[in-house]
C-alpha cells in the first residue's frame, strides 16, 4: 500500500506533502495553510471570505470521514438563487 503524503521524484524523495506540512527548502516559509490563504487574498477585490474553509470534515471513526459544505463557505453547489 502506498503512502500518498509522500512525493515521488529525484527532487522530492521522501518529502512530506501532507497538508500544514512545514517544507524545509521552501523559500517562503510558509505553511500550505498560509499559502492557500495569500493565494485567494491576493486578487484586488478579494476579501477575508474567499479564503474561508469551504468544507467541514467529521472523523466518524472506523476509517469513516465525512465531507460536507461548510456552511461558510462563499462558493456552493447548486443553482445560484
Amino acid at each position: 500500500m502506498s503512502d500518498d503524503t509522500q512525493a515521488h521524484g529525484p527532487d522530492d524523495a521522501g518529502r512530506d506533502t501532507s497538508p500544514g506540512h512545514v517544507v524545509d527548502h521552501d523559500p517562503t516559509g510558509m505553511t500550505d495553510d498560509e499559502k492557500r490563504h495569500d493565494q485567494l487574498t491576493r486578487a484586488p477585490k478579494s476579501d477575508e471570505s474567499d479564503a474561508a474553509p469551504r468544507i467541514t470534515t467529521e472523523d466518524r471513526g472506523d476509517g469513516v470521514t465525512r465531507i460536507d459544505v461548510a456552511d461558510t463557505a462563499k462558493v456552493r453547489p447548486g443553482k445560484a438563487d
